[in-house]
């Protein structure tokens, strides 16, 4: 199939102090977090200068996207669009119309199903759509990528790397993804059965431990945001470290399999405040890296891309479902994806 452009689509991040609260406002528009949980998340960013690493690494992905797709020969130029700041895909849609793009692929950086991690994106693709109307470009979403072959080598050498520099042998594996609220995670997936999101994040957990050689790791959560009342999946990653010291352990390395690239909820929840109740604890602690700034990321966007234009045949490392593929903003498959109130 011919397509005239790659959109690369993401959360987007704030790159001033200026821009933190509007952005936080932007994520959490309609979910009714309370203004003081904004402040607190606020300080995280006004921590960093109030800049999120995400866009620069977004960036750096792109540039790494772009000498791939030179590599192989594809005449794709790249653009980018944001869900909560800018650029706004709304924007970028706009801007490929006046450059003549007719149809596009569209990449998002997430691996996952469920309603923020694929629906959401399929909502994104649809109001840009809406707002530019009538010269708006078909959009075709690539697929969910949790079991790639190509994203498990990356995040399983991350995961070596990691255990090499706690050096200790009897280390525990911690496995983290963003946590979401039970209820969304209940739903059913494509094959009927419920919590598509956290199968995902498990089987994913599964084939990195077992490409990286570790027999016993566990699944974790982290950067819960939702109003105190709702119940999101757990345990949370700071309270495992605290279960894991009273039970013996004497090292963690963590692994934000959840996660494509070091943007600031790693950084934050993870290098500053799972590390410290490590470090209070006496405990060892290292984070293993994310796959984005691996040379395979790139690699594999391409390789999903090819799926569509050479109609390749799709590389999983797992029976599990990578539904997402769909036009122009329209919904997943029956049953995945949706929201819960």
């Amino acid at each position: 199939m011919t397509f005239d452009a790659l959109l690369f689509l993401s959360f987007g991040g704030p790159e001033g102090p200026e821009d933190v609260r509007p952005f936080l406002e932007n994520v959490t528009r309609g979910r009714g977090v309370p203004p003081e949980r904004l402040d607190e998340v606020a300080e995280h960013y006004h921590h960093f200068g109030g800049v999120s690493p995400i866009n620069r690494l977004n960036r750096e992905i792109m540039a790494g996207l772009r000498d791939q797709l030179r590599a192989e020969s594809r005449d794709l130029p790249v653009y980018w669009g944001n869900r909560n700041w800018y650029p706004m895909i709304e924007e970028t849609v706009a801007r490929m119309a006046e450059d003549g793009v007719r149809r596009a692929l569209v990449f998002p950086t997430s691996a996952w199903g469920g309603y923020s991690g694929c629906k959401q994106y399929h909502e994104d693709i649809a109001r840009a759509r809406e707002a530019v109307g009538e010269r708006a470009p078909e959009l075709v979403k690539l697929r969910q990528f949790f079991d790639h072959p190509l994203f498990v080598a990356a995040n399983a050498d991350a995961v070596r790397r990691a255990c090499a520099q706690v050096g200790d042998p009897r280390a525990r594996l911690v496995f983290t993804a963003h946590s979401v609220p039970v209820r969304a995670d209940e739903l059913p997936g494509p094959d009927g059965r419920p919590e598509w999101y956290s199968r995902q994040v498990a089987e994913c957990a599964r084939l990195v431990a077992e490409e990286a050689g570790v027999e016993a790791y566990d699944v974790v959560w982290q950067s819960r945001s939702g109003p105190p009342q709702v119940p999101w999946l757990e345990p949370d990653v700071v309270d495992h470290v605290e279960r894991l010291h009273a039970e013996g352990v004497g090292s963690v390395v963590v692994s934000p399999i959840g996660f494509v690239s070091d943007h600031l909820e790693v950084v934050w929840d993870l290098d500053n405040e799972a590390a410290e109740k490590a470090a209070e604890l006496g405990m060892g602690f290292a984070r293993a890296g994310t796959a984005g700034d691996d040379p395979r990321f790139a690699k594999m966007i391409v390789e999903l891309v090819s799926e569509h234009v050479d109609e390749v045949r799709p590389r999983k490392l797992s029976l599990l479902p990578a539904a997402g593929c769909s036009t122009n903003g329209e919904a997943c498959a029956p049953g995945c994806c949706s929201r819960t109130a």
